[in-house]
């Protein structure tokens, strides 16, 4: 099995090239769209195949689940259990396409269908946090949640505020937001690295991919959070995110989304 000083190993072995590809496109972004509408870039996908191929050369067993590129299946099985990599090359393409530093490379392990590993890596920041759902380091060091008492304090973080109209309730999300201190849409993956590094509190993000969500659910409990979908499920199973540094103050943050 798969050891997670063996993933962070790895993980900080493709940040060079990473940054590298990003640095490359930057300012002169071509951009496609998919068949879903949302954006893709040439920066996506040579970021992806570069991830894959390695993972393919370094860890032959288990499946590889790519954005841009679909499924990989395994080479040859030689170890016990259903293991997927799940990898995002660019999460958060818009803030890339306008080169705002709110993006980052998500590469999660699932075991059996839990999320064991994850990492989240801003190539532009050159800011790396990777977890296994009891630890989390940032930068090799150890990282987490800041203490919240109340909502009055919190900072509230979402991706984009039309999502929530679109998908869920957006009068119970904004009654959420009047109870927070700052509502800020500092989000995709970065709003993610501030909760799990202790910039910020509550993130809510009302639809989410599998690529999306399989990195960010050891992360965040690595540093001490709690992360479910929107109603309070599995995150892994889900389509969407609701995280926060405690039971308290994620029970307090359902409630008011699903009155």
């Amino acid at each position: 099995m798969l050891t997670f000083q063996e993933f962070t190993e790895f993980v900080q072995g493709l940040t060079p090239t990473i940054r590298e590809v990003v640095d490359r496109y930057v300012g002169h972004v071509e951009v496609d769209y998919k068949a879903d509408d949302s954006p893709v870039t040439r920066a996506d996908r040579e970021i992806e195949q570069y991830i894959v191929a390695r993972i393919e050369a370094r860890f032959p067993g288990g499946t590889i689940v790519g954005e841009e590129s679909g499924t990989h299946p395994a080479a040859e099985t030689n170890e016990s259990g259903s293991v997927e990599w799940i990898v995002d090359p660019i999460d958060g393409t818009k803030s890339f396409i306008h080169g705002v530093p709110l993006f980052a490379t998500l590469i999660g392990v699932m075991v059996d269908g839990e999320a064991v590993y994850g990492a989240i890596y801003n190539p532009m920041l050159d800011d790396l946090i990777v977890g296994d759902n009891r630890v989390a380091l940032r930068n090799g060091r150890p990282t987490r949640m800041r203490e919240c008492d109340s909502l009055k304090q919190a900072t509230l973080l979402t991706t984009d505020i039309l999502d929530v109209a679109k998908h869920r309730n957006l009068p119970n999300f904004m009654a959420l937001a009047e109870r927070c201190r700052l509502l800020r849409t500092w989000g995709d993956a970065y709003g993610y690295c501030l909760l799990a590094s202790g910039r910020a509190d509550v993130m809510v993000d009302p639809i989410m991919s599998r690529w999306d969500l399989a990195a960010l659910i050891p992360v965040i409990r690595g540093a001490g959070g709690v992360i479910t979908d929107y109603y309070g499920g599995d995150p892994a199973t889900g389509d969407s995110i609701v995280a926060s540094g405690s039971a308290e103050r994620h029970a307090e943050v359902l409630a008011i989304l699903n009155a």
